[in-house]
């Protein structure tokens, strides 16, 4: 059983994740904070990826991230980065497609802290990013955990933007969800079921973490 696909998968949702943390974290600040009226538009944009198509995304994503774009002539003529079909691309679609998965739970973090916390930080002579790192992240554990966890497993499971934008090249672009696909095509079903099996399991594993380390927390708090 080859099990290059999961290694794959893992490895795109690993710098998904990172990444996305490192983009979200001022964006879910800003939205929490911010009396501006365009607030709700920005949430409406950030949220899209949940209600859109994977196909409707993808295709896209596809047509940005392809030469015929401005986009994708520009990273390839500039730098030679290929964005279509290899596995910078994936990298990319899948920071689109599990963006809301990274801003709203950090967000609902930010907006659950007490404002007294923060205002006594600015008061202590603190910045806003001291504040973000030193008050607000410490006190918003269970949330952090959440945004990362689950923009992880979410990125793992994704089937309709990384075929459409990667197709399946194998130890480039053929995660374990387009593995699957490629199985049941081919009437292999003993292998399907035994990644569709360990996809279920791994995505069981994760939620019953997120659940049981906020539940510690609820308890470690008296909530």
């Amino acid at each position: 059983m080859n099990f290059d696909p999961f290694i794959l998968s893992f490895k795109l949702a690993a710098l998904t994740a990172f990444i996305l943390f490192c983009i979200s974290l001022p964006l879910a600040w800003y939205l929490s904070q911010t009396k501006s009226r365009a607030k709700p538009f920005l949430e409406a944009i950030t949220a899209l990826p949940i209600v859109l198509p994977p196909s409707v995304l993808g295709f896209y994503t596809l047509w940005a991230l392809s030469y015929n774009s401005p986009i994708g002539a520009f990273f390839e003529d500039t730098f030679g980065v290929k964005l279509v079909f290899s596995f910078t691309g994936l990298v990319v679609a899948s920071c689109f497609y599990s963006l809301p998965f990274m801003v709203q739970p950090l967000q609902n973090g930010f907006e659950s802290i007490n404002k007294n916390m923060l205002e006594a930080s600015y008061i202590a002579g603190k910045s806003k990013l001291q504040t973000i790192f030193a008050v607000a992240l410490p006190n918003m554990k269970p949330a952090v955990m959440t945004a990362i966890i689950v923009t992880f497993a979410h990125t793992v499971g994704e089937f309709g933007v990384v075929l459409m934008v990667g197709g399946s090249i194998p130890g480039e672009t053929k995660v374990a969800s387009v593995a699957i696909y490629e199985m049941v095509e081919t009437m292999d079903y003993t292998a399907a079921h035994i990644y569709s099996a360990l996809m279920i399991a791994i995505s069981f594993v994760v939620l019953l973490s997120v659940y049981l380390f906020n539940a510690r927390q609820n308890r470690r708090f008296g909530l």
